[in-house]
């Protein structure tokens, strides 16, 4: 017999809630659960006349072929330290326009600026890698057009790996700073206003003001944003990537990261085994990145963790 309290009595009672959100559950089990299935082609040697399932094991043999060849630490690092850069600048200067916008005067136009730094968001990769291209293009791009102006030899960014982080550090700050603004604005905009108006009372400047007040009013929605984003810390964006930097073979080792060498190996020699392996690869230290911050942040204040 079902208990009272059981699934099927809380479903007699709530069939309109629970026929309301079958179609999200559907879509979720649909699109995200039942392709992980195909996660098996990390362990196996697929053959496409056997299929995913009949095709022999092979331990891991991807994942060893992976790292064996330097692939895999190199696609690691860089995808490690190109995310952990774009997270600092772009939540850095975030914060910082939001603070600025908020102490602007009047309301008119304090939304036109917002707007503006907003605009870039919409603008497709696609968009964003034409740009790149005509500012850096060796033939007629504006930076050598700039400099032959100047007598200066022209440069060839696109032969120079080192300079690469910079630039896409650059345009990924310029295309999300608006966006991640928004929380920030609305977390300043909630911030009792007594405590300014008791400020000012006691002669604070605005960076005292600034430091004393509304920094450590918005620590929570800084704290949740930066756990948000170190669970992708591990994942690159693709778009961004291959927009702007393209198929450049000169500039793989300085710009390869795991969703990219995918994609092309994907491409060049269908090993569905080892991209399938360097995409479980890159979901399982994802996963273990969030839990350990989460718990960090858990030891130093528990009102402030994700879970």
């Amino acid at each position: 017999m079902l208990k009272q309290n059981g699934f099927a009595n809380e479903f007699r009672k709530n069939k309109a809630l629970f026929f309301m959100i079958a179609p999200a559950v559907i879509l979720v089990l649909v699109l995200s659960y039942f392709p992980m299935s195909g996660l098996i082609l990390a362990f196996k040697n697929y053959r496409y006349d056997r299929g995913i399932f009949g095709s022999a094991w092979n331990g891991i043999e991807n994942f060893r072929y992976l790292f064996v060849s330097g692939t895999g630490m190199l696609i690691t690092r860089n995808t490690f330290l190109y995310n952990l850069l774009n997270l600092i600048t772009s939540q850095g200067l975030a914060i910082i326009i939001a603070i600025i916008i908020a102490e602007m005067p009047g309301k008119g136009y304090k939304k036109f600026c917002q707007s503006v730094i907003f605009l870039p968001y919409f603008i497709s990769w696609v968009i964003v890698g034409t740009f790149v291209f005509n500012i850096f293009n060796f033939e007629n791009g504006v930076l050598n057009n700039i400099l032959k102006r100047f007598q200066v030899d022209p440069v060839n960014v696109y032969s120079k790996p080192s300079v690469w982080p910079f630039i896409i550090c650059v345009f990924n700050s310029w295309k999300w700073c608006g966006y991640n603004s928004i929380i920030y604005i609305a977390s300043i905009t909630g911030i009792d206003r007594d405590c300014f108006e008791a400020a000012d009372i006691d002669g604070a400047n605005i960076f005292q003001k600034i430091w004393h007040i509304t920094l450590p009013s918005i620590r929570p929605a800084i704290i949740t944003m930066l756990l948000l984003q170190v669970g992708r810390i591990l994942r690159g964006d693709f778009e961004m990537f291959y927009q702007i930097v393209g198929n450049n073979g000169q500039l793989f080792n300085a710009t390869d990261v795991i969703d990219t060498y995918v994609f092309r190996s994907l491409l060049t020699n269908a090993n569905l085994g080892m991209t399938a392996a360097a995409t479980l690869y890159q979901s399982v230290l994802c996963f273990i990145i969030i839990m350990v911050v989460n718990h960090i942040v858990k030891k130093i204040d528990a009102d402030y963790a994700l879970f």
